[in-house]
């Protein structure tokens, strides 16, 4: 599946805009009418809901190029299919950078999908913005230089608060851990034994599935018999609904913290059985739709309006389209910044030159800001507890870092 947002401009145009052949080899992707951007989505394969993600930001650009674009360039996003298979998202970014020759990689889904292509788009001097996961690791200036990660809580920061809030309630607390056996999950075992230290292996029981397992039930029943009374769900949707399902139906009810990447009501709560949903708690930071807190906010009204006329068949209740909504708004800023210097090095020098800035449909009081040596966007989160319809906001905001 390919989406496209803007149009092409090519031959006399590209001329006008890129003046030498120095600036032609620097301004990838850059012509007088628009800049070319690259992403891939998995529209197809396990994790197709995450698809709406690709989808919100295609819709994005196309509400942005019809408002003129940004400094007068149309936004023309090409984002390729990879059906979340790693070598599928290293053929597709290569298609984008050496065929479409994008000036940038943009929201990329996938932690090991990301980490894939990583040293190929440092090789190629192409930057690799505002990454579709929430793993720690590419937080690491001097491993991913290229980098930032998305506008998102990063998973080992949720997992810290996920802990300090067990231990506040229990400090004799025991914990059992289903996770994706790849960075992802292992971002929440690490979070978890940042804050437990050396008790970590004495309180900890993990247990972990790979993406293409049927179903995870063997591992939830040999979960409850470590005797944990505590439950972290460190899965992706399918996964998290077969947990708190599962768990559900054998009786086991220790406190449990899901995955924020996880929460939709539609594709994981509703198939797991509202009822077994009851009581578990995340974290948010950004406005939920559908929460009656913000029935008359303005932002969620121009977000609603948004999905009505670029994305008339999203799900208005897929908080996905919210944080693809966010992650576009974010790079307009980057790009707006740039002004006609479009090159690799102005790039990332404004992606890390990010302060305060507010996105409408985060939580108040939370601001992206970056810098050379902080490529993290977002460190904020607030709890929130299911209650059998919707999640419920608690507390203030915390980090994790």
């Amino acid at each position: 599946m390919r989406f496209v947002a803007g149009f092409a401009a090519f031959g006399a145009l590209a001329l006008v805009a890129l003046p030498t052949i120095s600036e032609a080899a620097e301004m990838r992707g850059v012509s007088a009418a628009e800049i070319r951007i690259g992403q891939t989505m998995p529209y197809s394969g396990p994790v197709s809901a995450f698809g709406a993600l690709g989808k919100g930001e295609v819709g994005y650009f196309k509400m942005l190029n019809d408002r003129g674009g940004i400094n007068g360039r149309r936004v023309n996003l090409i984002s390729l299919d990879d059906s979340y298979a790693p070598p599928k998202t290293v053929e597709q970014t290569r298609r984008l950078v050496e065929s479409d020759e994008v000036a940038l990689i943009f929201s990329s889904i996938g932690t090991a999908h990301n980490t894939a292509i990583s040293k190929y788009l440092q090789a190629k001097n192409v930057p690799q913005l505002f990454i579709g996961s929430g793993a720690s690791k590419f937080s690491d200036v001097a491993q991913y230089p290229q980098a930032t990660m998305g506008v998102q809580a990063p998973f080992r920061y949720e997992a810290r608060l996920y802990a300090r809030y067990a231990l506040a309630k229990n400090p004799n607390a025991k914990f059992a851990v289903i996770s994706q056996n790849d960075d992802y999950g292992r971002d929440y075992l690490l979070g978890l034994k940042d804050v437990l230290g050396d008790k970590y292996d004495s309180v900890v029981t993990a247990a972990t599935y790979e993406i293409s397992d049927p179903t995870i039930d063997s591992q939830i029943v040999k979960l409850k018999a470590s005797g944990a009374d505590v439950f972290v769900i460190a899965a992706t949707p399918k996964f998290a609904a077969q947990s708190i399902r599962k768990a559900h139906e054998i009786g086991w009810r220790p406190m449990i913290f899901l995955s924020n990447v996880a929460v939709w009501i539609s594709t994981v709560m509703q198939p797991a059985g509202l009822e077994a949903g009851i009581g578990i708690l995340s974290t948010a930071y950004v406005k939920d739709p559908d929460d009656p807190a913000w029935l008359d906010d303005p932002a969620v009204k121009g977000w609603r309006e948004f999905m009505v006329k670029y994305v008339p068949d999203g799900d208005l209740h897929d908080t996905n389209y919210v944080n693809s909504y966010n992650s576009a708004m974010a790079l307009e800023a980057v790009l707006k910044a740039c002004g006609d210097d479009l090159s690799t090095e102005n790039i990332l020098k404004q992606a890390y030159s990010l302060h305060d800035l507010e996105l409408p449909m985060l939580l108040p009081g939370i601001k992206v800001n970056t810098s050379p040596t902080d490529h993290v966007p977002v460190d904020q989160m607030q709890f929130m507890r299911f209650n059998g319809k919707t999640w419920e906001r608690f507390g203030e905001l915390q980090t994790g870092n």
